[in-house]
């Protein structure tokens, strides 16, 4: 009896691969490693992202001795991954970035680190031991393959409070006299809007909507969600909070009086800020490194490999040809110039298109089309934790309708000996106001807001500040990105794609801009689509 080829063993199936992927290209290769056992299956690829990383084994599976050599032009998150990702194959990867130091927007200010913005002011950090600002991104969401690079490189995470009902609520603007706390401002939505829900379902406004079970349901919703009990009228209850908290027996607790009217809650806008919390990416439980977000950069430099990284390399010039890249920099003073087989430009999108190249006008057209988005926050170190001991407030964030807009507490340090409050956190016409001025006049303008959130002692206890503003970034100059209709728009396709031998990747060309996320998703699309491109 004769026997078909063992095809799933030693260099049969070395063979066997070969062949496949020679005749169905490098998906049919992985495909069929799958059902061999070799690589992940569809059903662990979906899991995981889709995404496999690149190994030393494809090659010897298509016969090909090594990886190509790829210069990769920007050290950010989407540079740095692309570099880490690729390095698992062999790949000879040359980072080449023009700041000082590697992370491009993931920046995390400590005592001692100096900068300079493009309005010529100089600042030096005067933190203390321990105390940080992260800058740049400062939240991950749970769900975000962020997190898996962190368990991946190494990075311990702890919980970062994005929502906290012990903040605040001030709408000045709104006509506010005074902070309201967040469990406040939602009890007092939550119960007129259930009161007014369950009075049109007694009407019988919804009668065209919901059977005769359906409103008994909803109104038996209504009266735990908006707590407005069988009367169906909202009167403030414990929802609201406490002057007294309940403590031992013969103290019950004082429960907050003086409910304003719907009317008045209504015209406070306080309810606009509660969509925040259910948004995907901004539902709790959330996180953050210990020590600082530049943890993840810092981890990926180190696995990438300081050597092949080159801080202070300006690039001046991208040059496709046939058979490679050519890209000329400056660095020290000297013009130089690498060649290589591929190149990732995973830099701004907006200096991309300041930058010498001859990757035609299409690509010109969709760079100058994504602009640049201005934030600024400020870190203002205290010399004790008032807002822990005085308001009790444990991380989140304070909201208001100043032009500081949002107030971030610290989710670290807790009970520790002071405190760094991020005292405004703000985006375009408010961050570009506070550009403009010099960093003492940030620091007052947002410490005066601050007090009439949390009095004098938000004044008198600060120690020093550090402001930073991206669009004023040396080789930045920008936070995140604005692109109309997306980045799968048709003015962005020539990004989606190689020019040349030219790939794009960074968290503008995802679906979560100003994320991480995004940075490390389309490194991973890039990197996928070159290594497949060279084993084919």
């Amino acid at each position: 009896m004769s026997h078909a080829p063992n095809t799933a063993t030693g260099s049969s199936r070395r063979n066997f691969l070969r062949q496949v992927g020679v005749t169905g290209g490098a998906g049919a290769m992985l495909a069929t490693m799958g059902a061999l056992g070799l690589a992940p299956t569809a059903e662990a690829a979906s899991r995981e992202a889709a995404f496999r990383a690149p190994t030393e084994s494809d090659f010897n599976l298509k016969g090909k001795g090594r990886g190509a050599k790829v210069v990769i032009v920007g050290g950010g998150i989407a540079g740095l991954t692309s570099a880490y990702e690729l390095g698992k194959a062999g790949y000879d990867c040359t980072v080449l970035e023009a700041r000082d130091r590697t992370g491009g927007r993931n920046f995390t200010v400590r005592g001692g680190d100096s900068t300079q913005d493009l309005y010529g002011n100089r600042q030096t950090a005067r933190f203390s031991d321990g105390q940080y600002m992260n800058a740049g991104p400062a939240r991950i969401p749970q769900w975000m393959i962020t997190m898996d690079y962190c368990r991946e490189l190494g990075v311990p995470v702890e919980v970062f409070t994005n929502s906290n009902a012990s903040a605040y609520i001030y709408n000045e603007k709104a006509g506010m006299t005074e902070a309201v706390r967040y469990r406040t401002a939602k009890a007092d939505t939550y119960g007129y809007v259930s009161e007014l829900l369950a009075k049109a379902t007694n009407l019988g406004a919804l009668d065209a909507d919901l059977t005769t079970d359906d409103k008994a349901k909803l109104l038996s919703f209504l009266e735990s969600f908006g707590d407005i009990g069988k009367e169906l009228k909202y009167t403030g209850s414990e929802h609201r909070g406490f002057t007294v908290d309940p403590g031992a027996a013969g103290t019950p607790g004082t429960e907050l009086g003086s409910v304003p009217s719907a009317s008045e809650v209504f015209a406070s806008g306080v309810g606009r800020y509660f969509s925040f919390e259910f948004g995907y990416d901004q539902a709790m439980l959330m996180f953050q490194p210990v020590g600082g977000m530049d943890r993840i950069p810092a981890a990926l430099t180190k696995a990438v490999g300081s050597r092949k990284i080159h801080t202070g390399a300006v690039v001046q010039q991208i040059t496709d040809k046939a058979h490679g890249v050519t890209v000329t920099y400056k660095q020290d003073g000297r013009t130089r110039a690498i060649d290589a087989d591929y190149c990732i430009a995973a830099l701004p999108p907006h200096i991309l298109a300041k930058t010498a190249h001859n990757l035609g006008s299409a690509v010109q057209t969709a760079l100058e089309a994504v602009k640049p988005v201005s934030s600024g926050k400020i870190g203002l170190e205290y010399r004790n934790r008032w807002w822990e001991t005085d308001h009790r407030i444990y991380g989140g964030i304070t909201e208001t309708d100043m032009d500081l807009s949002h107030i971030w507490y610290p989710s670290y340090g807790f009970h520790g000996k002071r405190g760094l409050i991020i005292g405004y956190y703000n985006t375009g016409t408010n961050a570009d106001t506070y550009a403009l001025l010099s960093p003492a006049e940030r620091e007052a303008r947002a410490v005066a807001q601050g007090v009439k959130i949390h009095g004098e002692q938000y004044r008198t206890e600060l120690a020093t500040s550090f402001s930073h503003h991206w669009r004023q970034t040396p080789h930045l100059e920008g936070a995140w990105h604005s692109m109309s209709g997306g980045p799968d728009a048709a003015t962005y396709a020539p990004l989606n794609k190689a020019a040349g031998r030219v790939y794009f990747a960074g968290d503008y060309l995802s679906y979560a801009d100003a994320w991480q996320h995004g940075a490390f998703s389309s490194a991973r699309k890039v990197v996928t689509t070159l290594h497949e491109r060279v084993l084919a």
